[in-house]
């Protein structure tokens, strides 16, 4: 029997990646493990693409609607999307080849906060789940799952699913058993409890996940890795932005209003996290925390060094370099990392409870701090809105980052009105640049403006969105929110048709 499958009835049950996929038919509900590429099915789902790559061949229809924990990685979103498998994808992905068939009107996507989902699928919003395929580390010898290295939803399918496909993975490191937290509440409105959480290292649930061994239909046996790409050297635009932010959690402390170690952290993925992350490394900050969805490099390195005492999650993002580095301290880190189901790890109530500090990338943000995170020129999904929203309409300080310009410089980053909304002005507290930093609380909306212009615009930008503000405020006759709403929407238009997001008017002086 495989060491990593010590049950005998689940042993009983293995079954090769072709033989379960075919428990999976057109039409069907299936929730997939993974989250922002870690912990998802590495083997049923190209054995499905094959499958439905047969089924167009001989003419009959075979797509399904798939539902995860966030994005997963090309064996899975880019596999099924390739061979047209995918009729509708929630909530969260990042894959290139579903991404241009979504913006193609190949497939429909729901773009949800990533808290939400496994609540709406247990009051049924959904429909029901035919097929859970969730991959795990290890069965062990009572039966009890030892979860990989992201929970993400797959409570909620193991519990929801009416058959059950396990890919049990040998690559995934021996010391994940123990390090998760699976906490047990499927009572509905109006019986639901408040969840029992005070502290970022509080163990509220059981290290591991459960299913009834009748509902498996497949064990399959992998090694592979989790798609861990390396992440790039922080740029000077994201040393920047962690530099201002630095500065800025300094200065609330120095005024009382947050405590010498900060709050719980969350922080998106992505280079300019892990730059900040590097930052704290190198500060005088001590006994951190983090109330988070996933765990980069840069913080994993801040817990083996011990600047950070825990880290709360529902996933790990690692390089390889960032895997070997967990594998050499996995003893000690087991004690101080926790992997929780994103319904805990992003509920909106403990954010608010905890006072976490949310810090969340951005595509663009306006003049008065409604922030885009979604949507290219408006209309062309990027990836979605992940777990922002959960953190930035509870958090203690919520703050979104972005280099002031893109596309070399072409595009600025700070824009008159965002071509569309994922977070008002009402749940943004602070807009960073690498120009600067804008803090926006207890401001109006026309002193908002005054502040992104002075601290967050790049000079080559600042005058055109200056003269736009003048100009709106002069033609609003003292409107709450000046703006020219024409001219306003013609900055998107204006860079489909010369490269660059200049003002009408700087356009014309630039040229």
């Amino acid at each position: 029997m495989s060491h990593r499958i010590r049950h005998p009835g689940f042993a009983a049950k293995r079954q090769s990646a072709e033989q379960a996929a075919q428990f999976i038919r057109h039409g069907m509900t299936v929730g997939m493990s993974g989250f922002t590429g870690a912990g998802y099915p590495k083997a049923v789902p190209g054995a499905l693409a094959q499958r439905i790559t047969a089924s167009h061949g001989v003419g009959e229809p075979f797509r399904i609607k798939v539902l995860t924990g966030a994005s997963t990685a090309p064996e899975l979103d880019g596999a099924l999307a390739r061979v047209d498998g995918i009729e509708l994808r929630v909530p969260f992905q990042s894959d290139p080849e579903l991404r241009s068939r979504i913006n193609a009107g190949g497939l429909d996507y729901m773009d949800i906060h990533l808290g939400q989902l496994a609540e709406k699928v247990r009051y049924g919003f959904f429909g029901k789940i035919d097929v859970a395929v969730v991959e795990i580390a290890a069965i062990r010898e009572d039966g009890l799952l030892v979860p990989s290295s992201s929970v993400g939803n797959n409570k909620t399918w193991l519990d929801m699913a009416d058959a059950v496909i396990l890919e049990v993975n040998r690559w995934q490191p021996d010391a994940l058993d123990g390090m998760h937290d699976i906490y047990t509440d499927g009572a509905l409105p109006p019986h639901r409890t408040p969840i029992p959480l005070a502290h970022p290292g509080d163990r509220i649930g059981s290290p591991y996940l459960e299913v009834p061994l009748d509902k498996v239909v497949a064990v399959v046996e992998t090694d592979a890795p989790d798609r861990n790409s390396p992440f790039k050297a922080p740029d000077a635009a994201s040393q920047a932005i962690a530099t201002h932010l630095l500065d800025f959690l300094r200065f609330e402390v120095r005024q009382g209003r947050i405590p010498a170690n900060l709050l719980p952290i969350q922080s998106g993925v992505g280079n300019i996290a892990n730059a900040f992350m590097q930052g704290l490394a190198e500060s005088e900050f001590e006994g951190l925390t983090a109330f988070t969805e996933v765990i980069q490099d840069g913080m994993l390195e801040l817990l083996i060094s011990g600047k950070m005492e825990l880290a709360s999650a529902t996933s790990f993002s690692l390089s390889p370099a960032g895997i070997e580095r967990f594998v050499e301290h996995a003893e000690s880190l087991r004690k101080r990392i926790i992997l929780r189901q994103q319904g805990v790890s992003n509920h909106p109530e403990l954010v608010r409870r905890l006072g976490c500090i949310a810090l969340n990338g951005m595509l663009e943000a306006d003049l008065y701090g409604n922030v885009n995170s979604t949507h290219q020129m408006g209309t062309g999904m990027m990836n979605g809105i992940g777990g922002s929203g959960d953190f930035a309409r509870n958090a203690y300080l919520s703050v979104f980052m972005a280099p002031s310009t893109a596309k070399n410089g072409l595009i600025s980053t700070l824009v008159p009105m965002v071509s569309h909304v994922d977070h008002t002005e009402h749940d943004v507290s602070v807009i960073v640049t690498d120009q600067g930093l804008a803090d926006l609380r207890m401001l109006s909306p026309k002193q908002r403006a005054r502040a992104i212009l002075e601290h967050c615009v790049h000079p080559s930008f600042r005058p055109a969105l200056a003269d736009y503000f003048e100009r709106a405020l002069a033609g609003s006759h003292g409107k709450h929110t000046p703006h020219l709403l024409p001219e306003a929407l013609a900055w998107h238009e204006r860079y489909l048709v010369t490269g660059s997001m200049l003002g009408p008017a700087a356009q014309e002086a630039h040229d």
